[in-house]
């Protein structure tokens, strides 16, 4: 089999499997098989692969057939500019939640303290420290195998992060300048209704809001106010269908400048708020 039978047979596989990007995928599996690069394919598509190459090939193909995301299968995901490691214990890293460290990097200054609630691989707040000076990083995640990937990740991307196994703030003792979270949001019935790559290999205690996809967003709100300081920022990711419930919250909980802001796809994607008052209304 030559490298250019290789691509179409993949290709074909995979759309059988009913996989949207079957061409890119394989393409993508068959460099990673072949530890070749687009230069390389170029010059040899009608050579013959060897025996080992076409075995390997075909093994990452089976995996992506049972819709298993190809992230998990080639490791990493790339995330505002920079590399992550992903496996089935953490989120794949999604380019709408770029909007959100957009959004925090607009109000993070030198010198302040950040805080991400439920970490996942770490890509929030190492995107952030990335692209800024002289601020503290912290990070916390109820699930001990996304730590040690974030952990994996923060060396990686060469920042330090002060990680802690947390459920929300039950272990946070400092105050920060600024909270971001990306929390469980969806609906605990349209879990099953998701793509399988999301429904059956991610981490569901990742995805799952709870009945109405709200369960973090209150619990959060609530808690925040103890180690958010006062003129404090919470940031979050939300549904595009949350912006007004998660903004009346935040505003019943005694935050000002509540606002929600848009994803490149015009959808509501951030809430941000300033912590104004320690006095709690009606979360």
């Amino acid at each position: 089999m030559t490298y250019r039978e290789a691509i179409l047979l993949g290709e074909s596989i995979l759309q059988k499997a009913k996989i949207v990007d079957a061409k890119n995928d394989a393409w993508l599996l068959l460099a990673m098989a072949c530890r070749i690069n687009h230069t390389y394919y170029y010059v040899h598509m009608d050579e013959e692969m060897s025996q080992e190459q076409i075995r390997e090939y075909q093994a990452l193909l089976s995996k992506r057939a049972e819709r298993i995301p190809l992230q998990y299968i080639v490791g990493e995901q790339e995330f505002m500019g920079l590399k992550f490691r992903v496996n089935s214990n953490v989120l794949i890293p999604r380019q709408d939640t770029e909007t959100l460290v957009e959004e925090a990097l607009k109000v993070i200054e030198p010198g302040m303290r950040v805080l991400d609630m439920c970490t996942g691989s770490g890509c929030i707040i190492i995107s952030i420290l990335k692209n800024t000076t002289n601020v503290d990083g912290a990070a916390c995640d109820i699930s001990k195998q996304a730590l040690n990937v974030a952990k994996e990740n923060a060396r990686l991307n060469g920042v330090f992060v002060d990680f802690e196994r947390s459920d929300l703030f039950e272990h946070v003792d400092e105050m920060y300048d600024v909270i971001v979270s990306n929390p469980p949001y969806i609906r605990s019935d349209e879990i099953p209704l998701l793509m399988p790559e999301v429904s059956v290999f991610e981490p569901h205690e990742a995805l799952d809001g709870s009945e109405d996809g709200l369960l973090f967003y209150r619990r959060i709100i609530k808690d925040c106010r103890a180690n958010l300081k006062p003129q404090g920022r919470l940031l979050f990711e939300i549904g595009c269908d949350q912006g007004r419930q998660v903004s009346e919250m935040m505003q019943f909980a005694g935050f000002s400048d509540v606002h929600v802001i848009k994803d490149l796809a015009g959808n509501d994607r951030v809430v941000s708020g300033v912590f104004d008052s320690k006095e709690e209304k009606h979360v």
